[in-house]
Order: C-alpha cells, then sequence, then structure tokens
C-alpha cells in the first residue's frame, strides 16, 4: 500500500479538492509508479476518498472515463503518460432493466445468440440513454448473459453505431464472450457490411487503407489521416465491392479488415462516397423521392431514409463450443430497400 499512498499524495490532493466542490470533469494522468495497474483500481484508489467502487464502475461502463480521449475498458493497464478524464454520471441504476422490445432473433444456442439490432437503438445504457437499449432488450429476452464486461453491457460482445443496422453478436457465457472477444481481436471475426453511398467509387472494388484518429475538436467525430507518422492514428483497412451503380449513387458491400471506429464511415467518405443520410460524415441525416425524381409532383414525395444507409449484413467465426463455422446474414432492412427500389427506378445508369 505504500506505493499507492505514494501516488495519492503526489498527484491526487489538489484533483480530490476539486472533485469535493463539484462533479466537474476531473484530469488525472499516470504517474510512473502506477504502471501496470488495472483502470480501475488505480481509480478506485485514486478517487476512493470521495467517490464510491460503484459510481467509479459505472463511470467506466457509461463511457465517461476517457483513456487519452477515447472509452476504455475497467481491465486496461495504466501506463506512463497516460491521460485520464473522469466525469461520473449524472444518473445510475444498479443494473439495467429487462424490457419487453422486440427482437429479431436469427440465432441461438446455449451459449451465445445472434440478433438483428435495427437502427435508432443504442447497443448498451449511458449517459442520456439509459433504457430502450439492445441491453434492456437482451434482460427481457434472454434468462443467461456474460457479464464479462460488467452489468451495463451485459452479453455485448462488439458494437454497432447506433443508426446501424444489422447482425450483432450475443455471450451467454463469460467464458465463451473471453474467447469471441479474442476472436474480434485477432481479425478471426468475417463481417460483411452493405451501404448506399452518395457517389460512385470510380473502381469496381479495392482496398481502402486510410488511418484513423479521434478528431481533434469533435468527440463524436473520427477523422482518416493518410500520414504514417501520426502517433494518435491507428492503421485501418476495408476492401469494398459495387454492387449496383446508379447515377450519382452505389450500392456497395464492405468487409472491414480492422474495426475501428466509424472505420465504414470514414473509409467511404475518404473515396468522396460517403454513406447516404450520414449525419455526422455527410452533413444531412435522410433522404426523400423527389431528390431522387424531381419530376414528381410534391403530393407523392415521402421520406425514403431517416438514417445512415449502412447495414451489418453478415458475420461468420468460428463456434467457440462446437467447432465448426457459423455465418448469419440479417436481411436487408425496409427504409434501406425502399431507397434502392427508388433507385432502380428513378436512377438507372443511362
Amino acid at each position: 500500500m505504500a506505493e499507492l499512498d505514494e501516488i495519492e499524495d503526489e498527484i491526487l490532493a489538489p484533483v480530490l479538492e476539486s472533485a469535493r466542490r463539484s462533479r466537474e470533469p476531473i484530469d488525472l494522468p499516470v504517474k510512473i509508479r502506477a504502471v501496470g495497474m488495472r483502470l480501475d483500481l488505480y481509480l478506485a484508489h485514486a478517487l476512493g476518498a470521495e467517490f464510491s467502487r460503484s459510481e467509479i464502475q459505472r463511470a467506466i461502463e457509461a463511457e465517461t472515463v476517457l483513456l487519452n480521449g477515447h472509452p476504455t475498458k475497467a481491465s486496461y493497464k495504466v501506463r506512463p503518460g497516460d491521460q485520464l478524464r473522469i466525469t461520473l454520471p449524472d444518473v445510475t441504476y444498479d443494473a439495467p432493466k429487462a424490457e419487453n422490445i422486440p427482437l429479431e432473433i436469427l440465432y441461438e444456442d446455449e451459449v451465445l445468440a445472434l440478433v438483428n439490432k435495427p437502427a435508432d437503438m443504442v447497443v448498451h445504457p449511458a449517459k442520456g440513454n439509459w433504457s430502450g437499449t439492445l441491453v434492456n432488450a437482451l434482460q427481457f429476452h434472454f434468462t443467461a448473459l456474460s457479464a464479462a464486461n460488467g452489468t451495463y453491457r451485459a452479453g455485448i460482445v462488439h458494437r454497432l453505431d447506433r443508426d446501424t443496422s444489422g447482425v450483432i453478436l450475443v455471450a451467454k457465457d463469460e467464458k465463451v464472450h473471453r474467447e469471441l472477444a479474442m476472436a474480434f481481436e485477432q481479425r478471426r471475426v468475417f463481417k460483411e457490411y452493405i451501404a448506399i453511398t452518395a457517389g460512385v467509387p470510380d473502381l469496381d472494388s479495392d482496398y481502402i487503407e486510410v488511418r484513423i484518429r479521434q478528431h481533434p475538436h469533435d468527440r463524436i467525430r473520427m477523422q482518416g489521416t493518410t500520414d504514417p507518422d501520426d502517433p494518435t492514428a491507428k492503421d485501418a483497412c476495408s476492401y469494398y465491392e459495387v454492387v449496383e451503380r446508379f447515377r450519382g449513387f452505389a450500392l456497395v458491400k464492405v468487409q472491414p479488415r480492422t474495426g475501428r471506429t466509424h472505420q465504414i464511415r470514414i473509409h467511404l467518405g475518404s473515396i468522396d462516397c460517403p454513406v447516404l443520410a450520414d449525419k455526422v460524415y455527410s452533413g444531412r441525416d435522410q433522404i426523400w423521392l423527389r431528390e431522387l425524381a424531381p419530376e414528381l409532383p410534391e403530393s407523392e414525395d415521402v421520406q425514403l431514409l431517416a438514417r445512415q444507409a449502412l447495414h451489418a449484413y453478415k458475420l461468420r467465426f468460428l463456434h467457440p463450443v462446437k467447432g465448426t463455422w457459423l455465418e448469419v446474414e440479417a436481411p436487408f432492412p425496409p427504409d434501406m430497400q425502399r431507397t434502392l427500389d427508388a433507385l432502380r427506378t428513378h436512377r438507372k445508369v443511362r
């Protein structure tokens, strides 16, 4: 405990004094003597004088603990030079409540399940989204869920953006959860997405290799960079194939070779073909029929799409218990199908 006391003496007195007065974000550097300590343990010793361990755990699960600007895991081993920013959630719950939200279950067995996440659904509870999430729905539909990532992310092995629909993997067993998470980390899980793009790729197929980093001024955005020496950027690679071309638009399949945040959206934007109706990266969040067919009377105008046209179509991996390959596809969503039908009717290549 001597080392921990030294860490507190050196780092924490001014931090805790500020924390006593308010719940504003707390900036906390990591000093050399804390190297190798688990993040949750470090924070418990660092902030335990004012905040309980359960509050700290909930903050990590709610992604209000940022490591060098990014959410992180409780198990992360802190390193010298790491910068932590902690904001305790205003509202907390002991555990996500089960909610009877309809779910399309694509596959299920004793240890895992795959579901078709609808658009406009957050994967797990976090600040501003304490109900209506996929985890709330999973709590209702399944009697057992892995708690390997904590109660706020029960069963969640990987994530999809709120407005991305499609297949997502759920673990019921903690050992299986760890094996699946390792498969994702080692790129042994094969993912395929379908997107409608605003713009038409020059090539029928190609690899996109653009490194990705956090946007310097906007926390919800990521940013592509070709700078090989940028220490804040991570390598990212996606393979795309054009399925169908239209005037000004395209239907493409994308297979991400890495799993960076917003990777497909960033990569398609980097070739001037952003995902259609992607509010963050294309500047708009909807598409109407008369935008594709201006000759139609106003009375026939209807909204085709009100979210980014990106769908996690297929997931393929080696079942960690059965030892056989499992491949599951999520049906094409109605809003994207409606948009595709309109493109085929009004935007055929002449």
